[in-house]
């Protein structure tokens, strides 16, 4: 069967012998391999390219490592999640909507290269969301594993649109765990969550709204529903939008304590962000430590049986609770 090759590759491939650099060989090589044509005769030929990606994506990170090179993310806001999944997921497009921000969104594999990170506005916070490289066995950039665990909240992000989504997902969820991260529902509350060998998962199927999307669905639901919580939407619609920037949140478990001082209104502008669970100790080390020293009472506005209750310093602080720390 002959290969019947696009222009699009021979673009691609003129591009890979005019590189200079592995970076932009990669490039290249990933633009050959997105624009073959996928049937038996170019098998052959897109195996070679898989190769030829994975050893120079090896030289890559060989020469990084040499260098010392690594990358962070700085947290900010209320929590740190962020978006894993393989190629053409709709990661990307989805993070855009979630935060109505520009980022770069293409019908290509391997568009997003570095972290990207915007914030996501909910009532009155604002959460991190996390654009990373796609996390699958043909390529995953080596220091995408540190960044995913020291976040928050891992929503991995997958395509319904895909007649192979399924395997794409298992694949996804595979690597990750080979790289000795154990994706679990919730927080934990034994001390592996500690050593970061844990972190909470979201599992969100985007382009819900296009055809054999909900038949896809269905079988991962099939696979998943029992271990994670799980979303399907539409990057069009804006009720699924609202409603996932809700699941976010709620799956970071926080909550938000506004302070008041004796005598005054409270201070309804930012809120501290605490883990649900916090003790009014717990809140009061995050304002200043000499509270936390000098703690005597508090009195709370919110869920208590009535305004201004004085509590101590095991009270468990609800959402939206607003505290008169004594001192």
């Amino acid at each position: 069967m002959p290969a019947n090759l696009s222009p699009e590759y021979y673009r691609a491939e003129e591009e890979f012998k005019k590189a200079q650099t592995a970076h932009d060989r990669l490039k290249a090589l990933k633009g050959m391999l997105a624009a073959i044509p996928k049937h038996k005769g170019t098998e052959k030929m897109q195996a070679d390219l898989k190769r030829r990606i994975s050893q120079t994506n090896e030289e890559i990170q060989k020469s990084g490592r040499k260098k010392g090179f690594s990358i962070t993310v700085d947290r900010e806001g209320g929590g740190q999640v962020c978006f894993a999944g393989p190629p053409n997921s709709g990661k990307s497009r989805l993070i855009a909507t979630l935060t109505e921000t520009e980022l770069e969104v293409a019908d290509y594999p391997f568009t997003t290269r570095i972290p990207h990170p915007v914030m996501m506005k909910y009532e009155d916070i604002q959460i991190q969301l996390v654009d990373l490289p796609p996390v699958c066995s043909q390529h995953m950039e080596y220091w995408v594993p540190n960044i995913l665990r020291t976040c928050d909240l891992i929503l991995v992000v997958f395509d319904l649109a895909d007649d192979d989504v399924l395997e794409a997902l298992d694949d996804t969820l595979r690597v990750i765990e080979e790289h000795k991260i154990e994706l679990v529902p919730f927080k934990p509350d034994d001390e592996s969550w500690a050593s970061i060998m844990k972190r909470r998962a979201w599992l969100v199927g985007t382009k819900i709204d296009l055809p054999t999307a909900r038949e896809n669905w269905q079988v991962i639901k099939e696979f998943y529903a029992n271990q994670f919580g799980m979303s399907a939407v539409s990057s069009k619609t804006r009720g699924e939008i609202e409603r996932l920037r809700e699941e976010i949140v709620m799956a970071l478990e926080i909550v938000r304590v506004y302070t008041k001082k004796p005598g005054q209104s409270a201070d309804k502008g930012q809120p501290y962000i605490v883990p649900r669970g916090s003790t009014l100790l717990d809140f009061a080390k995050t304002v200043h430590k000499d509270f936390a020293a000098n703690l005597k009472f508090a009195r709370v506005w919110g869920q208590t049986k009535y305004d201004g209750m004085m509590v101590n310093r095991d009270y468990i602080l609800q959402d939206r609770d607003v505290v008169e720390l004594h001192i």
